[in-house]
């Protein structure tokens, strides 16, 4: 943390899918020593106990955090079906309450997903928007299904990303939008080093004006 002495500090970083939010906000909870949630996972352990059968409330009610890291999560009809039960209301207001939980525990933490800085943390002082253009993303996700095993196409996984995006966007329950006092952080033309570097730099600027 960059010398004041505050013990507690949220960083909230939003973005679409395969933007470099993961990577970005994992870089950030190492650098400043706080706790990292991929939000996105809850939806993701949520959808895949829907494809199993479960009902999406009940699912998300009970939801066990060990679920997290199951390696399911990754493949694309899990993924459909987390952007779809993410825009269930029922369901983002059972796990509200975990998320604020955690972005409050002990020094503070680092999440990212779709409505961190507007509805799970929207007092954060520290807000990054990170985005990249659809057919970068669906480059990058690509090549992630393509080293996970998963037999897929550049033009399906471009729908793919186009989909979520409308669906993310345009729901009516906490949509996918940059918070009023968000910082704006475009990947398309970044590295991975430099956009780390562009994120860090975008941090310790709002740090610097926050006074923290």
């Amino acid at each position: 943390m960059t010398g004041t002495g505050q013990s507690q500090l949220t960083i909230a970083v939003d973005g679409p899918a395969a933007s470099g939010k993961g990577t970005i906000s994992r870089h950030l909870a190492d650098r400043y020593g706080l706790a990292y949630l991929d939000t996105g996972k809850l939806y993701r352990a949520v959808g895949a106990l829907v494809l199993q059968g479960h009902a999406p409330e009940d699912a998300a009610q009970t939801l066990d955090p060990a679920l997290l890291d199951d390696p399911v999560l990754r493949s694309p009809q899990v993924a459909k079906a987390a952007s779809e039960v993410a825009a269930m209301p029922a369901v983002r207001a059972a796990l509200l309450a975990f998320q604020r939980q955690f972005a409050v525990a002990d020094n503070g933490a680092v999440l990212d997903g779709r409505d961190i800085g507007t509805v799970i943390c929207p007092d954060a002082p520290v807000k990054l928007f990170v985005t990249a253009a659809p057919e970068i993303r669906a480059a990058r996700r690509l090549s992630e299904l393509q080293k996970a095993g998963h037999d897929t196409d550049f033009e399906t996984v471009l729908e793919d990303i186009r989909a979520r995006d409308a669906r993310d966007s345009g729901r009516a329950d906490a949509p996918l939008k940059a918070a009023a006092d968000s910082v704006l952080l475009d990947t398309s033309d970044l590295d991975v080093a430099a956009a780390l570097q562009a994120a860090t730099d975008r941090v310790e600027a709002r740090l610097a004006e926050r006074g923290i």
